[in-house]
């Protein structure tokens, strides 16, 4: 069993890209060769010191090493299961504090992201409002039904009362990440989300995270500074902070049109020449 057979193990069982499950089948492989190698040194030491791993001069180097490989296997899944691959939709929250922007992970929660999307094309958040503002925790967006401070048409309350199931993953809860809110019943989450403030590991596992913050940090520290009151368990700001407009865009796509227009421009200018010689060559 080679490199390949492991790599395809770790990548079907942790979810890994191909690539990394070939460098953590690498990584494991060769702490496994190396362990092999320290106990066939010790069965064939004379026969006095068989699998005497604890104290032997070549064992104590070889266990550190054996544990830091095996922390490096661990701090490489903390740092994917941390940092999911964001789509390339880009989603901006308009305030009088400022933007902010955000992105979503859709293979971490495909239907949260389906369903937040389609209620931000549907223009669902204009006119909402922030009414939970808790410094170092969480600022979060009331729920569409009954946040909005204009009236919603048809299409927009079918898909504001909508809720979507529990997407729990391992992703942590930690500043600018987007988490929805939802009620005792895991499955009760419709279209409030709180963007985190701060970490909060209590959190993780609990609620589902689709997606984080990509531009307005700044603004999420104006709001931090802004007056609150306590009202039962919730920290909320003294004014209402509303969501004036909002817009979205494809990263790809912008990429597209800049070099469309570098595209034209050159094609229009390689026409100027071609006339140019046109002219000259056949006046």
């Amino acid at each position: 069993m080679g490199l390949g057979f492991w790599a395809t193990i770790i990548e079907l069982e942790s979810g890994l890209p191909r690539w990394e499950g070939v460098l953590c089948s690498s990584l494991l492989l060769c702490l496994v060769n190396s362990l092999l190698t320290m106990i066939d040194f010790e069965l064939n030491g004379g026969g006095e010191k068989v699998l005497n791993l604890a104290l032997d001069e070549m064992w104590i180097p070889g266990f550190s090493f054996w544990i830091k490989g095996c922390t490096l296997l661990a701090l490489i899944s903390a740092i994917f299961a941390l940092e999911p691959k964001l789509g390339s939709t880009r989603v901006v929250f308009q305030t009088k504090y400022g933007d902010i922007e955000f992105g979503f992970f859709p293979t971490v929660a495909p239907k949260t992201v389906d369903h937040i999307f389609k209620l931000v094309r549907l223009g669902g958040y204009n006119t909402n409002h922030f009414f939970r503002v808790d410094k170092g925790f969480v600022a979060q967006v009331a729920d569409v039904a009954n946040g909005r401070s204009a009236p919603m048409n048809e299409e927009q309350k079918r898909e504001a009362v909508k809720t979507v199931v529990g997407e729990f993953s391992e992703v942590k809860h930690v500043r600018g990440i987007l988490s929805m809110g939802r009620y005792d019943d895991p499955d009760s989450g419709s279209s409030s989300f709180s963007i985190l403030l701060g970490d909060a590991p209590h959190l993780d596992g609990k609620y589902a995270i689709f997606g984080k913050v990509t531009k307005g940090d700044e603004t999420l520290t104006k709001l931090e500074q802004l007056p609150t009151r306590k009202e039962g368990i919730f920290v909320m700001p003294m004014e209402r902070i509303t969501i004036l407009s909002s817009y979205y865009y494809d990263t790809e796509t912008e990429n597209c049109e800049q070099d469309r227009s570098i595209l034209k421009r050159r094609l229009a200018a390689s026409a100027v020449e071609v006339e140019r010689q046109r002219m000259k060559c056949f006046p």
